[in-house]
């Protein structure tokens, strides 16, 4: 099949190159960040590395939307969700979107699946998580954190009547790309799993302005987090929707990523440190949203919340970082 990546950040180049170059399928990139296109175009493509090695260049082809005239089968969406709705917007008015055409996305956060399935029939949509580090580091420069094989994601119909052979053509791309995608029967809970983790290490790790590995130094951490899972798990369940990792899982996970990913800083802080907004309304806040609705208020993330936009607030009184290093 053939594939085109909304959205060339740090996943959406992840994701089109191994899939590229491990599935040898054809892969086109859109995006609207000019420095970014034109960049890709002087240099001859991207520039990669791995956990700041082995930096090279990898072909690829980009283009604006409305210079594109491609006709992938499927879409891969890596947009910011603030982004999303004038990106999905810009192209539909491009006219690249077709009644045909399949989508994949494993956004951060929560809420772009309702603006997807405004442009293509829920059938047509997978909802996927991607337990995956990587940076952007510059326009066309982008860092995969992690030793190549090490990268999970799970991946689940939005709905359940959707075309199964298309879905498990979709699959067996993402395993021929080294992606290990994990087949989950339930979408909701899968991506709330994956919130509910953000809502810890990304937010914590962009307030305090820190590695992921000097994170888990901390000896509260595991308390800390236990705080925070338990509003989540309490709200999700109040709403009805069934986390697929257990609290406990949760919490052990915080360590046993953040070792595996300990020079990384989650993407949160990466737009944090770059002066862009932050995701928290849609991770923290998506969860204090769920609690609110059933009656359940979540506090800590609330809190977290201000926190963070506080955070925000007080960049106008110091100097942006122009780059985020180890």
């Amino acid at each position: 099949m053939k594939y085109g990546v909304i959205g060339a950040g740090a996943m959406g180049y992840r994701f089109g190159i191994m899939l590229q170059k491990n599935a040898d399928v054809d892969v086109d990139f859109i995006d609207t960040w000019e420095p970014n296109v034109e960049a890709v175009r002087e240099q001859g493509g991207v520039s990669v590395a791995r956990d700041h090695e082995n930096r090279h260049i990898e072909p690829i082809n980009i283009f604006y939307p409305e210079e594109y005239t491609g006709h992938p089968d499927v879409w891969i969406i890596f947009k910011k969700q603030m982004q999303l709705a004038e990106e999905l917007k810009r192209d539909a008015a491009a006219g690249i979107f077709h009644d045909d055409q399949y989508v994949v996305s494993a956004m951060n956060g929560m809420g772009h699946f309702e603006k997807i399935a405004q442009y293509f029939p829920k059938d047509h949509i997978y909802c996927g998580t991607a337990m995956i580090a990587t940076r952007l580091d510059g326009p066309a420069n982008v860092d995969f954190m992690g030793a190549e094989g090490t990268e999970v994601m799970h991946i689940a119909k939005y709905d359940q009547q959707a075309d199964d052979e298309t879905f498990q053509a979709v699959v067996a791309d993402l395993k021929q790309a080294k992606l290990n995608p994990v087949v989950v029967d339930e979408w909701l809970g899968m991506c709330m799993s994956k919130v509910v983790f953000n809502a810890v290490t990304n937010t914590l790790c962009t307030m305090f302005e820190m590695q992921m590995g000097q994170f888990i130094e901390y000896d509260g951490v595991r308390e800390m987090s236990k705080q925070l899972f338990d509003e989540a798990y309490d709200a999700c369940e109040r709403a009805g929707i069934y986390v697929i990792a257990t609290r406990q899982e949760q919490v052990d996970s915080v360590i046993t990523v953040s070792q595996e990913y300990k020079y990384h800083y989650p993407s949160m802080y990466q737009d944090f440190s770059k002066g862009r907004p932050t995701e928290v309304d849609y991770i923290n806040g998506y969860i204090a949203k769920i609690g609110r609705e059933h009656d359940y208020v979540c506090r800590t993330h609330e809190f977290v919340v201000h926190e963070v936009h506080m955070a925000e607030m007080m960049r106008k009184y110091h100097q942006v970082q122009e780059n985020v290093a180890e």
